[in-house]
């Protein structure tokens, strides 16, 4: 029998997209923040996915015009897909745009509904184990010891042991990015936790991309286009800081700051 092929599939992909954080509703002020954030660059962003998340707006802000919105991030290559922290009065606006609307929750089904935690495990009881005489009544009436929460374990670190080229994207979702080989220009490194290279870094490093302000980037030969953290850029398009480059470094948040620190041994006297 011949395979029927169906003109449509449907699977689970993993998407990345870019969190963009607004504090105003003022699209000209917007506007001149993005240019100096990617100081002129056209592709800064490279067409990368964009969810707006307004839930920082102060109520009392003008109404977003969202149909201009969209366009000032699409002149970025920011490509809106999604909103977060909308309020009711948004949601019409925001869906005649063609835009989903996330609430940031892992544990909202697509439905809107709460998903219910799973049941609690039934212990069995094993032969000759009923209790007899004074210890039934002894046991109807002792109180429940607490269940003790046992943590679920953390995700294992994506390890990648072959050179990342130009033109690759690697993502490690919800957990860190380990890197044994070089990272070459126009390679991109995502990781939702920290981003370890023991090899030159030459490309991209986004680490913290779910949020995560603590995640942090390590290289033993820094040499970066571009670094992120919990969505905080810095380019080096005049080249890296000549006393840190192709040495081993740190890259870190501070504020809304980022930080480069040494991680070369100190001299010995």
């Amino acid at each position: 029998m011949p395979k029927i092929t169906l003109p449509i599939e449907i699977k689970i992909s993993t998407v990345v997209a870019i969190s963009t954080i607004l504090h105003a509703a003022d699209l000209d002020a917007i506007d001149s923040a993005l240019e100096q954030m990617t100081g002129g660059v056209s592709d800064f962003f490279e067409d990368e996915f964009a969810v707006i998340d307004v839930a920082a707006i102060a109520p009392e802000a003008p109404a977003l015009d969202w149909a201009a919105l969209v366009s000032l991030l699409k002149k970025y290559r920011l490509n809106a897909v999604a909103v977060r922290g909308a309020g009711p009065a948004m949601i019409d606006a925001i869906r005649a745009q063609g835009l989903a609307l996330d609430d940031g929750s892992s544990g909202v089904r697509a439905g809107g509904h709460a998903a219910a935690p799973p049941p609690a495990p039934v212990e069995q009881e094993s032969p000759g184990a009923r209790p007899r005489g004074n210890e039934v009544a002894a046991a109807a009436t002792a109180a429940p010891e607490p269940a003790v929460a046992t943590p679920a374990p953390a995700a294992l670190p994506v390890i990648v042991d072959t050179p990342v080229r130009a033109g690759q994207r690697i993502y490690a979702r919800g957990t860190d990015l380990i890197v044994t080989a070089v990272v070459n220009n126009g390679a991109e490194l995502i990781a939702d936790g920290s981003i370890h290279v023991y090899a030159p870094l030459n490309g991209r490093a986004l680490a913290g991309a779910s949020g995560n302000p603590d995640a942090r980037i390590f290289a033993l030969s820094m040499q970066p286009e571009l670094v992120s953290i919990a969505g905080v850029y810095r380019t080096f398009d005049e080249g890296f800081p000549s006393d840190l480059a192709r040495q081993p470094t740190q890259i870190r948040l501070v504020g809304d700051r980022i930080e480069l620190q040494s991680m070369a041994p100190a001299p010995r006297a």
